[in-house]
């Protein structure tokens, strides 16, 4: 089961789950105290004691800044306090913080670091809509060099996109409360958050019913309970056989390694069907993978009849041709399991209905952003478009980047965000194809073989390191796989 600490609310969606926890009899005081006695601990348990200062803003996020101060102060650490605004002005539970601090509070200025070493961040959080300014822009910029730890998010950060205008915040520990933000997963907010704590601060998990999350964090817990596993029994046709339409002989590269990848990631057969002209080619690289000379859209077609070849991937080098958009269409008429990636996007540019119109079965779509804006409207954040072209599709959307989302015709969505910063290399993407098809070829819905597909894709990255290539990958996924047997 998925756990409330991966789930991602967007700003709004946490202002009603506050008021949820309210409505059911957490008061807003104890949420306050809870998440900045939580931010503490966090604190405590990453640094020595050293000189601190709090920057609070002038609402709840500054709040939180004072229990935070206060709670330094009992362990013991040297703090100063400076407050954006008059403490006299604040309102509700922060008032209430405010005067439950003992220590000074200074004005918030932009040299007024002084000698700390350690800043806190809880000055605006995730409802900051404009860019910072003044001396809380000038202190974005002095706090660098020294450890941050953000409230909620870094401020200039916009919680609902990740994306930032002018000075921002950088922070090394960025703790949030209850569930993530969207800017929390979402680059370049990932990237300014640090390392990302979620604490419990007592708000209902009945809460995330009611508010209904843009998303959710991609992990095991959201899919381990369909991953495959093979039985003692088993045969390797009981394990999917899985087809990739080949490409010609410069561009056999993509589609081998698509195929290897179905195979490693568990499909109990693999046929790549090339071009005769290019068929020797394949024969001399591929070796547990099979192969099949398919000259044209009939030849395919008669292929596909056998309903045993149970998924199909089309796309990687196969070129933008009329043969490309016919395998594709071909494909999809059988309504089984379908995976349209790189060339097989692109041949639709021009039409992308032709393509959503002929989406009747299981069908994941694998588009870089260029592709992905050949075909759908990029007006948005990264989810609410994925999530718009799957409702628009029919079919999984898979937005690839550092911050993948997969989104489905049903309105779930996932942000995946534990792929390396190396996996950015040519031949990746049809890696990935390739272990989506695999798992589909295993029975996996489409759903939860793209996530599992991307997260395997990125946890495969991770193991081999920098100087990974394209061909690194398939190996590294038995290991990948292990661990997950293991969960």
């Amino acid at each position: 089961m998925p756990k409330a600490a991966d789930a991602i609310l967007s700003v709004r969606q946490m202002y009603a789950a506050d008021a949820h926890a309210v409505r059911h009899g957490v008061s807003g005081e104890t949420l306050m105290e809870n998440a900045g006695r939580g931010a503490t601990e966090q604190i405590l348990a990453r640094y020595d004691a050293q000189p601190a200062v709090v920057l609070c803003g002038p609402g709840n996020n500054g709040g939180d800044g004072f229990v935070i101060a206060r709670h330094l102060k009992a362990a013991g650490w040297p703090v100063r306090l400076a407050l954006l605004g008059d403490a006299g002005r604040l309102k509700g539970d922060a008032a209430i913080m405010a005067r439950r601090w003992d220590g000074g509070v200074e004005p918030l200025t932009g040299d007024c670091l002084g000698d700390a070493t350690l800043v806190v961040d809880a000055l605006f959080g995730a409802g900051l809509a404009r860019p910072l300014e003044g001396a809380a822009a000038a202190l974005a910029e002095a706090s660098r060099g020294r450890a941050v730890v953000a409230v909620d998010v870094p401020s200039g950060v916009d919680g609902d996109t990740g994306q930032f205008d002018g000075a921002v915040f950088r922070a090394d520990l960025t703790t949030t409360f209850f569930t993530l933000k969207p800017g929390h997963l979402l680059m370049p907010g990932r990237e300014l958050c640090g390392a990302v704590e979620v604490i419990d601060i007592g708000t209902p998990l009945s809460a995330l019913e009611e508010t209904r999350p843009v998303g959710w964090r991609n992990s095991p817990d959201l899919w381990s309970d369909v991953l495959p596993r093979p039985e003692a029994g088993g045969h390797k046709y009981g394990r999917g056989h899985a087809v990739v339409a080949g490409g010609g002989v410069t561009a056999s590269g993509a589609a081998r390694l698509t195929a290897e990848a179905a195979l490693r990631s568990g499909a109990g057969l693999v046929t790549c069907a090339a071009p005769p002209s290019a068929a020797i080619v394949y024969a001399s690289h591929l070796t547990a993978v099979m192969l099949k000379s398919v000259e044209d859209t009939t030849a395919w077609t008669e292929f596909l009849a056998d309903p045993r070849r149970n998924a199909i991937a089309v796309g990687p080098g196969n070129g933008l041709t009329d043969r490309t958009k016919a395998f594709a269409l071909a494909a999809l008429e059988t309504r089984r399991p379908v995976v349209l990636d790189a060339d097989a996007l692109t041949v639709f540019q021009n039409d992308p209905t032709e393509l959503f119109s002929a989406i009747a079965g299981p069908c994941i779509l694998t588009p870089h952003v260029g592709e992905f804006g050949r075909l759908f409207s990029t007006d948005g954040d990264r989810i609410g478009i994925a999530t718009a072209a799957a409702g628009t599709s029919g079919a999984v959307v898979v937005l690839k980047g550092p911050d993948t989302v997969i989104a489905a015709p049903d309105g779930r969505a996932v942000v995946n965000d534990n792929a390396p910063p190396w996996l950015a290399t040519a031949g990746s993407g049809d890696v990935l194809a390739g272990i989506a098809l695999g798992l589909l070829a295993q029975g996996v819905p489409a759903f939860e073989a793209a996530c599992m597909a991307v997260w395997m894709h990125g946890a495969a990255a991770a193991a081999f390191g920098p100087g990974l290539i394209a061909e690194d990958l398939a190996p590294a996924l038995p290991g990948v796989l292990r661990s997950l047997m293991e969960i």
